[in-house]
C-alpha cells in the first residue's frame, strides 16, 4: 500500500495508486448545498487535497474518481473554469503580498488563456473572474488564505497591513457573484468575519458545522474499512489513544490523517509524527509571553474558537485552531464548548 504522505494533488494521488479514504460523498453533499464556504482546520489535515479534489470534480476529470462514491452521482458533462489561489506556494515574505497576488493572478489567467488589463490586484481578480465566466460560472478556490498574516505574527503591524490587503482583495467577490459557481476558502486560522470577509455576507463558516465534522480526518469506520490489514498487525486501541480524538463539535472523533499514515508507513511505531513537523513559532512565543502553561481541559464559546485577534492573541483560540486542543463536549444551554488534548501524541 502506498501512503500519500504530503501528497496534496488529487490527480497525482489517484494516478500513482496512493491509498485514498473516500470523502466524495461528504464533498458532494457540501457542494450541492451551498456556494460560499470557509473552513478552518489544523495543518496537515488535508485542506489542500480537499480543494484539489474539488478542482478535479469541476474540471470533469471522471477517470480520477473511478470506483469512488461520487462517480455515479456527479454531472460529468457540466464543467466549470477553476481559479485556484495557493498562498502556500508563493514567497510572500520575499516579494511582498501585493506582488504575490499579481503573480498568482497572472499565472491563473495564463492557465485559462486570459489576458488581464487591470493594474490593481483586486480589480485583476474581478476581471479574471468575469473573463473566465464566458459560458460557465467560475469556481474560486483559495488555499491557506491566512498564511500572509500568520507568517507575520511577530510583526503585527505588517500582519495587519497584509490583512487589510486581503480584505480589499476579497471585497470584489460580492460584485462578482453573478459569475461565481462556488467559492471555497481554507486556512488554519479563523479571524473575525468583519476583519477580512466583511463584504461577503453569505460566506458560510463550516468550521464547527455538522456538514464538515468528518470532512477531513479519518473516522473509525474509515480506518477499519481502508486499513483493516494494517490494523490487524498493531494494537488498535493504542492507535486510537495516540492519534484519534479530534472533534469540531461531533461526538464522533477523527484521527489525525498525517500521523496515522506516517504510523502505518513506519511499520506501526508510536511516535509524535505530527508534532515533529513543527509547532508554529508564534504559538510557542505567545505561550511563553503569557506564561500560559496550564494546557488541558478548559471551556470556550464559539466566538472564542472562531476569532483570532492579532493584537490580543487568546491562547485557547490559538491552541484550538492549530490543533493542540479539541472539542470534547458541547453544552447547548450554555453555548459552551469543553476543550482538552485530543490524544496522547499531542499531550506528550
Amino acid at each position: 500500500m502506498k501512503y500519500p504522505i504530503g501528497i496534496q494533488d488529487f490527480s497525482e494521488l489517484r494516478k500513482e495508486g496512493y491509498v485514498y479514504v473516500d470523502k466524495t460523498k461528504h464533498i458532494h453533499r457540501l457542494l450541492t448545498a451551498g456556494k460560499y464556504y470557509f473552513l478552518s482546520r489544523p495543518r496537515r489535515f488535508g485542506k489542500s487535497l480537499l480543494l484539489s479534489t474539488v478542482k478535479e470534480l469541476y474540471s470533469g476529470s471522471r477517470e480520477l474518481f473511478e470506483g469512488l462514491w461520487i462517480e455515479d452521482h456527479w454531472d460529468w458533462g457540466h464543467t466549470n473554469p477553476v481559479i485556484w489561489i495557493k498562498f502556500s506556494s508563493q514567497g510572500v515574505k520575499t516579494m511582498g503580498l501585493e506582488a504575490s497576488l499579481h503573480k498568482m493572478l497572472g499565472e491563473a489567467a495564463q492557465n485559462l488563456g486570459i489576458e488581464l488589463q487591470e493594474s490593481h490586484y483586486d480589480q485583476k481578480l474581478k476581471e479574471l473572474i468575469a473573463k473566465s465566466a464566458t459560458s460557465r460560472k467560475v469556481v474560486l478556490l483559495i488555499d491557506e488564505y491566512d498564511k500572509p498574516i500568520i507568517d507575520y505574527l511577530e510583526d503585527v503591524d505588517q500582519a495587519e497591513d497584509n490583512r487589510d490587503v486581503l480584505k480589499n482583495f476579497y471585497s470584489v467577490l460580492k460584485d462578482s457573484d453573478p459569475y461565481l459557481e462556488l467559492v471555497f476558502i481554507t486556512g488554519v486560522s479563523a479571524f473575525s468575519k468583519v476583519s477580512i470577509f466583511s463584504d461577503l455576507n453569505n460566506l458560510e463558516n463550516i468550521t464547527l458545522s455538522p456538514s464538515a465534522y468528518t470532512l477531513l480526518g479519518i473516522t473509525q469506520e474509515e480506518l477499519s474499512r481502508s486499513f483493516s490489514h494494517q490494523l490487524a498487525k498493531v494494537d488498535a486501541e493504542k492507535v486510537k489513544t495516540w492519534y484519534n480524538g479530534y472533534s469540531w463539535g461531533s461526538e464522533e472523533k477523527v484521527y489525525n490523517p498525517f500521523s496515522l499514515l506516517r504510523f502505518f508507513k513506519d511499520g506501526g511505531s508510536f511516535k509524535n509524527y505530527w508534532f515533529e513537523t513543527g509547532t508554529p513559532t508564534f504559538l510557542v512565543k505567545e505561550m511563553k509571553r503569557q506564561a500560559y502553561y496550564n494546557i488541558g481541559e478548559t471551556s470556550a464559546t464559539a466566538n472564542d474558537l472562531s476569532n483570532f485577534d492579532l493584537r490580543r492573541i487568546n491562547p485557547i483560540t490559538a491552541l484550538f485552531q492549530t490543533g493542540y486542543l479539541t472539542i470534547t463536549h458541547y453544552e447547548p444551554e450554555d453555548l459552551l464548548y469543553t476543550l482538552d488534548y485530543p490524544n496522547v501524541e499531542v499531550k506528550h
